[in-house]
Formats: structure tokens, sequence, C-alpha cells
């Protein structure tokens, strides 16, 4: 159906070129609405992310001067293990010369070592970590 401005008219009157851009323009705002919702989406999940790894950070950093201070204990207990203090400390405690409730774990030939051990094997955990993040 035609009018006089030569534009086709629906059977209820109305103007395809008008019904047309108020359909493209409801398009392109639900479009929009939906590329704001994932935005929205997009920017809590980093949100999320980011506090998780700021908390991680400075969980990790306190944990870390911890493990710097522990250093000179490691150097200190290093150097009693094995030693001749040790040794004569744990000759005392097989004589029972000590108080049965003196804590004496240093005195275990395995719990040091494994300590020690572990204390190394971190180190060497983190100085590969390191290194991976440097190649990222």
């Amino acid at each position: 159906m035609g009018n006089e401005d030569g534009l086709v008219l629906n059977d209820k009157g109305i103007k395809m070129d008008e019904l047309e851009k108020k359909l493209s323009s409801k398009a392109r705002a639900s479009a929009v609405n939906d590329e704001i919702q994932h935005a929205i989406c997009r920017v809590e999940e980093m949100e999320s992310r980011f506090e998780q790894l700021a908390q991680v950070v400075s969980e990790l950093s306190a944990v870390l001067d911890k493990y710097a201070d522990a250093g000179e204990s490691l150097k200190v207990l290093d150097a009693y293990y094995g030693s001749d203090e040790w040794k004569s400390d744990f000759a005392a405690d097989e004589k029972g010369l000590f108080p049965k409730d003196l804590k004496r774990g240093v005195l275990s030939e395995d719990a040091v070592w494994n300590l020690l051990s572990d204390y190394r094997e971190l180190k060497e955990r983190m100085q590969e970590m390191v290194g991976d993040n440097v190649k990222d």
C-alpha cells in the first residue's frame, strides 16, 4: 500500500521506514544493554581476581619476611646439627642427664635433617618460581 510520500504502509497504516528505525533502535539498545551486562560481569570477575591476588601478595610478603628472618636460625641450627656440641648433647640425653620434660626435638636426627631439607627445598622452589615469573 502506498501513500502520497511514496512510503509503503503496512496494513495498520504505519510507515515501514519508521517501523524499521524503531526496531533497529530497540535492537541497538538491546545490543548495547547486552554489552554493558557483559562488561559489568567482566569487571566484577576482574575485581574479584584483583582482590584475591592483592590478599595473596600481602600474605606472601609477610611470610617471606618471616622466612628471611629465619635464615639466621637456619645457619645456627645447621652449624649445631652434627657439631661436637650436638653430639655431646645427644650423648647426655641418651644417658638420661636431661630433665624428662625438656623439649628435645633438636636432638632427633631425623627431625632436624627433615626440617633443614624442607627449608632448602622451599628455597629452591621459590627460586624456580622467580625464574618462571621472569620468563612471563
